[in-house]
């Protein structure tokens, strides 16, 4: 009996995930490393005069896959991000990896990008052109209701935007 009700309750769990990513594109490339992603943002912001901004998670968070869905349908906020950052979506498995190899490697990623997995996901990390991390952001505190807060976002992303940083 009590293993039926574990199970039962892993059952609805899995369901319940499984759910909430419906009709959500999953953004995340779990197939390419990390740090070599990375550098090549960097490298086309340093050609375009921008900075880069790595959403990190993973296509196992759904609140990762709704501020990617609500940044790519709001029109204001996909012209501010491509005017003035590179975007990329950095995968992060918080769980143990693999192998070896995988957890050296997240764990090599996360500290490049200055330990933003102690903010949860997904979380928002600020490079400039150079690879320095000017900003971490907790994505939490974007949020409104089951979604995001448009304005919040927008105050986010302006004041990192190349030119209000040199200002």
């Amino acid at each position: 009996m009590k293993n039926r009700i574990i199970t039962t309750f892993f059952v609805l769990l899995t369901t319940t995930a499984i759910h909430a990513q419906e009709g959500l594109k999953r953004v995340y490339n779990e197939n390419i490393n990390p740090l070599e992603q990375i550098d090549e943002a960097l490298e086309k912001a340093k050609n375009e005069g921008k900075f880069v901004i790595a959403q990190v998670g993973g296509n196992w968070c759904p609140w990762c896959l709704r501020f990617a869905d609500f940044i790519e349908k709001d029109e204001e906020i996909s012209q501010i991000i491509r005017e003035n950052f590179v975007y990329i979506h950095v995968n992060y498995k918080p769980r143990r990896s693999d192998n070896d190899e995988k957890a050296a490697l997240a764990a090599a990623t996360m500290k490049r990008l200055g330990s933003p997995q102690r903010f949860g996901f997904p979380v928002l990390v600020v490079l400039d052109a150079e690879g320095n991390v000017l900003h971490r952001q907790d994505s939490g505190f974007l949020e409104e209701g089951k979604s995001y807060d448009k304005k919040k976002v927008m105050q986010f992303l302006q004041c990192w935007t190349p030119q209000a940083v040199k200002e």
